[in-house]
């Protein structure tokens, strides 16, 4: 691969802690070139929404960026098709609100209105049309080069709480809660069709699944969600939130679950329990320390036991950092993703995983 030049015995080491068969954690490092620093870039995150209107520009400024990254351990140029978290609601009521640097699905609704939009998903939806066109456009411009990766659908709660608003939702979950599950109901069914849908583009282009998380995986994998989740109890998450997730997990290879905050560490015991979820992704939530913080070893310590996979997406690594945090973890079945200062640090880093 032009951009990732072991990409061939990286993907046996994604095959390896996938299958948990590796003693050693998996590390995703990142760093820009030295000859690059100081370097600007057109690139953004949000370049497939805002060049909707020339998707291949955007293409060509993920590019440029790629090139100059240095992609070491688990790393790899992953352009997945980024129209906001939870597009899945656009597809629905063709509402998507972008704003420069976000993305708006909320579109509240009555019950009725819900329910019709509900009953079958419109083929000629324009985000439905372009996110499929984008999925053609960015798996050929990868072949050699880079990694496609899928867009973010969204949790099934969260979607639903975009049509019906957030604390509209929160009072459905109390007055109409036959409405909510038969609603999550068909979210699902479609949830699974767009997944499917996309998937069946991708592989066309490449072998495996990248998604937003930065992981890649042999088979199908996605990582799957419910912010909503935050704001409701364990007996909530029980009847509105568990079942959906495991039926992801049962269409899907693989997933890891997206534990979004303090808010939803009360739903973890019952996250583990669901056997056929593979992992945890701990986010700590803005203002709270980084996820290689000892803040949070009881809980890497809670999703170990259960022999769960453990994701962890930080900013930016040390070598420093990393070697605290697998002095009082074990590095099996650890995946640690970040960005580096220097390619010296760099190489580092992937020096000492070896010799663990």
């Amino acid at each position: 691969m032009l951009y990732k030049e072991d990409w061939e015995l990286t993907k046996l080491e994604y095959e390896k802690w996938w299958n948990k068969e590796t003693k050693k954690p998996l590390l995703s490092v990142t760093a820009s070139k030295e000859e690059s620093k100081g370097k600007a870039y057109e690139w953004s995150g949000w370049d497939l929404v805002a060049k909707k209107d020339d998707p291949q520009k955007a293409v060509d400024n993920f590019e440029q960026r790629a090139q100059d990254i240095l992609y070491l351990g688990g790393a790899y140029p992953n352009l997945w098709l980024n129209l906001g978290p939870g597009v899945l609601a656009a597809y629905i009521t063709g509402f998507l609100k972008f704003t420069g640097d976000t993305v708006w699905f909320e579109y509240p609704m009555e019950w009725d209105e819900v329910e019709k939009f509900l009953d079958c998903l419109d083929e000629n939806n324009e985000w439905w049309l372009y996110t499929k066109r984008l999925a053609h456009l960015v798996g050929e411009r990868s072949q050699g080069k880079f990694i496609p990766g899928m867009t973010d659908i969204g949790g099934v709660a969260d979607v639903l709480a975009s049509l019906r608003g957030t604390e509209n939702l929160l009072m459905d979950f109390i007055e109409n809660p036959e409405r909510v599950l038969s609603s999550m109901d068909k979210i699902l069914e479609l949830w699974h069709y767009v997944y499917d849908e996309v998937y069946g583009i991708l592989s066309k282009y490449m072998e495996g699944t990248s998604a937003w998380m930065g992981l890649w995986c042999p088979g199908r994998w996605y990582p799957i969600q419910c912010d909503f989740s935050a704001m409701i109890s364990p007996k909530m998450f029980e009847r509105f939130v568990a079942p959906y997730l495991k039926e992801h997990a049962c269409h899907l290879d693989h997933t890891i679950y997206h534990l979004d905050g303090p808010g939803e560490i009360p739903h973890v015991d019952m996250l583990l329990d669901i056997e056929e979820i593979d992992g945890i992704q701990w986010v700590p939530g803005a203002g709270n320390p980084d996820v290689l913080s000892e803040v949070w070893l009881k809980l890497y310590e809670r999703i170990q036991k259960k022999g769960k996979l453990l994701v962890l997406n930080s900013e930016s690594i040390t070598f420093d950092k990393l070697q605290r945090l697998f002095e009082r973890i074990s590095p099996e079945g650890v995946f640690v993703s970040g960005h580096c200062d220097s390619e010296a640090e760099a190489y580092e880093i992937l020096e000492w995983r070896e010799k663990i």
